[in-house]
Formats: structure tokens, C-alpha cells, sequence
């Protein structure tokens, strides 16, 4: 079983579960998946992070902010942002570089060498894998491009028995679009503003669904 730790306290799903976070912008979603991963990482899983919007360094820092300074579990970072921005160095242990967010191929074998070399190096067999964000994705593919690339995607994730976490922006497309993605997920952590504007979370599909409560996304 997978806990989510302070997200969702007691909460814990099965091996090859994805879960889609979604909701409106600055509503703290994406600090929110990397808790979901750190929480793993401070247990020793592995956590692979493909990122459509910011660097691999970046995204690399803030995991290990929420993971502390103990002993953790193997990071991978699929950059698919600097070599398109002409700013990727070389790949490293810790960071590939997907060409741009369209190389659904080469992030696919990124993915799956991430799993292969953490297992080989470590004896890692438990990993959590976070996508963010979906909507780059459609912003570069369309629907049925991203559709069939996330099918295979996700089936990665239930035959490596890991969890998955995708984010996107709830408000950013037509409900026609989210429907059709939604089929591909076992269940949703929603995000939004309360009414103080404060973010709130509540839990769908999996486990018992929750009312919205609150959290804080530092």
C-alpha cells in the first residue's frame, strides 16, 4: 500500500493506483503531488518526476526540501523543458532531457529506464511518479495524442505496481476534455480556493471520499 501522508493522513491505496490532482491555478497542486512523493522518498521509495513546465534542477531542489536531509529513496527527473529552452546540460543519474513535451516517445524511455536502474542499482521495487502538468501537454498535442500517450502511461505505472500522481489545471479546458482523461485515473485529489482563500483538498475515487478540507501548500 501507498500512504499519502499528510495530504490525505491515513489514506494509503494500492500498488498501481494513478491519482489525478486537479484544480484551478495557485491553488498549491503541484507542491502537493512532490508531498506525495517526498512522503514515499522519506520511506525509501523511488521518485521519478516528468516536468512539462520547470527545470529538472529546480524541481529536483524543491523534492529534496520536502524529503529532509535524511536517508531517502532514488530521484529521476525527466526534463522535458531545457533542451528545448537550449539550456540543458548533459544527462546525469538523477536528470535526463526530453527534447520538448511533444517527445512523448523519448519520455516513455525515460521513464522506463528510471524504474529498470533503480531496481538494478538500489533493489528499489516500490516507486511514486508524478507528471506535471497534463495541460503543457495539451497545449503542445491534441486530445487523442495525449489520450493514447497517458493509456500507456498509466499502464506503465500498474504493471511496475508504483502510484502515480498527475496534475493539471482543472480550469484550463473543456469538460468534454476532462471527462474523456478522467477514465484514465483509479481517482482525483481535488484542490481549490476556500472561501477565505485558503486552499482546500478533497479526496475522490479511492478509499473513502472525503469533504474538502484544508491545506497548506508552503
Amino acid at each position: 500500500m501507498y500512504g499519502l501522508g499528510e495530504v490525505c493522513p491515513g489514506v494509503e491505496v494500492e500498488p498501481g493506483t494513478n491519482l489525478l490532482v486537479t484544480g484551478p491555478p495557485m491553488t498549491g497542486k503541484r507542491t502537493l503531488a512532490l508531498e506525495i512523493l517526498a512522503h514515499g522518498g522519506r520511506r525509501g521509495d523511488g521518485s521519478i518526476v516528468v516536468t512539462t513546465k520547470d527545470g529538472g534542477e529546480d524541481v529536483r531542489e524543491r523534492l529534496r526540501e520536502r524529503v529532509g536531509d535524511g536517508e531517502s529513496g532514488p530521484v529521476g527527473i525527466v526534463d522535458c523543458v531545457s533542451r528545448q529552452q537550449g539550456t540543458a546540460p548533459a544527462d546525469t543519474d538523477e536528470i535526463t532531457y526530453a527534447s520538448s513535451p511533444e517527445d512523448m516517445t523519448g519520455i516513455g524511455i525515460q521513464l522506463s529506464e528510471f524504474l529498470r536502474a533503480f531496481y538494478e542499482r538500489a533493489g528499489v521495487e516500490r516507486n511514486r511518479i508524478l507528471l506535471h502538468s497534463l495541460s503543457t501537454l495539451l497545449m503542445y498535442s491534441n486530445l487523442q495524442t495525449v489520450f493514447r500517450f497517458l493509456h500507456v502511461f498509466t499502464g506503465r505505472v500498474q504493471s511496475a505496481d508504483a502510484l502515480g500522481v498527475f496534475v493539471i489545471d482543472g480550469t484550463a479546458h473543456e469538460r468534454q476534455t476532462m471527462s474523456t482523461l478522467k477514465q484514465l485515473f483509479d481517482g482525483q485529489i481535488q484542490v481549490r480556493a476556500g472561501d477565505d482563500g485558503a486552499s482546500e483538498l478533497r479526496l475522490r475515487g479511492v478509499g473513502t471520499d472525503s469533504d474538502w478540507r484544508p491545506f497548506s501548500p508552503d
